[in-house]
């Protein structure tokens, strides 16, 4: 389960090093096979190999109704892998679905990742902490 925000920088090639705390259960867990595709939200999902031909097969099930959501998910999904060094390609097409530059937020959100540009996502999380909390969270304890 991956978890946590990371404040990365893509280099001049828009490039991302992977954290350190997560290169290694990528390596073990997906041979740093990595895929990257555009989010509804704006950011992109980066998935481990595994998790995402597990993905891949639950969008791959839509009915026809859902056909833009497929090409959305699958058409836009490009394979990568970790370098020697732990960096992961972002293809200019995705940053440009993103917004990406240079400076980026990576989410840990349990199986996958999601990347943001840092400003875009700055942006939208202090919006939603301004706004009221959704009813799922009425009877949740913190």
């Amino acid at each position: 389960m991956f978890q946590g925000a990371s404040s990365l920088s893509l280099d001049a090639k828009g490039r991302l090093s992977v954290p350190t705390r997560h290169r290694d259960v990528l390596s073990a867990t997906a041979a740093g096979q990595l895929t990257i595709t555009k989010h509804p939200h704006g950011c992109l999902m980066v998935f481990p190999r595994p998790e995402w031909e597990k993905f891949r097969e639950r969008i791959a099930q839509l009915p026809m109704s859902a056909q833009w959501w497929k090409r959305i998910f699958l058409g836009n999904a490009m394979d990568v892998d970790m370098d020697g060094t732990g960096r992961v390609l972002i293809s200019p097409e995705l940053r440009e679905a993103a917004g990406i530059s240079k400076d980026t937020m990576l989410l840990g959100m349990g199986h996958h990742f999601e990347l943001w540009d840092k400003a875009t996502y700055d942006a939208q999380e202090a919006q939603a902490m301004q706004g009221a909390m959704p009813e799922v969270f009425k009877d949740f304890s913190f």
